[in-house]
């Protein structure tokens, strides 16, 4: 029944994603903000369906520490579903993810129209400044900036390192950085096509100052924050 269940979710989702991309790519002349709030829509549409065809539902929990001045967002990453959710739980926001990921069909079309901190890994020091750069005018322009420090989605029994990118952009923006912890690789597996039946947690905490704290030391105290809010849930 799971197979099943996530086989007719799959279906429903590309069956939406291809005309909906297609229809999207019309909002290219609207301003970054307008642009976001409509393709926004696909992931407000796509948690309600996997609700209905999986019986997956999700709670949000610490709404109340999402600040009014947009700032660096960290999260844990450990399915495809924060990707969906965190739209949901956030203002309007833009992510730091690597260039490659423009190039994917159809999705990719649509993060391109989101305007995101696309990077190249390799760039080495030309990145950072260039992540530098756009950071600095997405939070001017009311944009949180959502970073997934460990880089790529995690299972829920591998620890990974942060990397330093985020926690340096955040302290070089002077922004403090909002946590946020959640327990969805319990339900929808990193690389899985099952989705597991349940409620997924989602825990926003208080504002980390980033203030006096190296970037390394940043990094520690965020991780502490996610990794202990974790086990919480679990």
């Amino acid at each position: 029944m799971i197979f099943l269940r996530s086989l007719i979710f799959n279906l429903g989702m590309i069956l939406f994603t291809i005309p909906f991309t297609v229809i999207s790519l019309f909002t290219f002349p609207l301003s970054q903000k307008y642009r976001y709030l409509f393709i926004s829509l696909w992931a407000k549409s796509m948690l309600p369906w996997l609700k209905f065809t999986c019986h997956l539902d999700f709670q949000i929990i610490g709404k109340e520490n999402v600040p009014k001045k947009p700032c660096v967002v960290f999260s844990n990453h450990q399915s495809a579903w924060e990707t969906l959710a965190l739209q949901i739980a956030l203002p309007p926001q833009v992510w730091v993810l690597k260039k490659e990921l423009l190039l994917i069909p159809f999705f990719g079309w649509g993060l391109w129209l989101t305007s995101p901190i696309a990077i190249n890994r390799s760039a080495g020091k030309k990145a950072l400044m260039q992540m530098f750069e756009q950071g600095r005018k997405k939070l001017s322009k009311g944009f949180f900036i959502i970073i997934f420090p460990e880089g790529t989605r995690v299972g829920v029994d591998e620890q990974r390192s942060y990397h330093i990118g985020g926690s340096w952009l955040a302290k070089k923006l002077n922004s403090p950085i909002l946590p946020i912890a959640h327990n969805a690789g319990y339900y929808w597996p990193k690389n899985s096509f099952l989705k597991h039946p349940g409620t997924i947690k989602l825990t926003i905490g208080p504002l980390i100052s980033t203030d006096q704290l190296s970037p390394d030391d940043i990094n520690v105290k965020v991780k502490n924050w996610i990794d202990k809010h974790v086990e919480k849930i679990i």
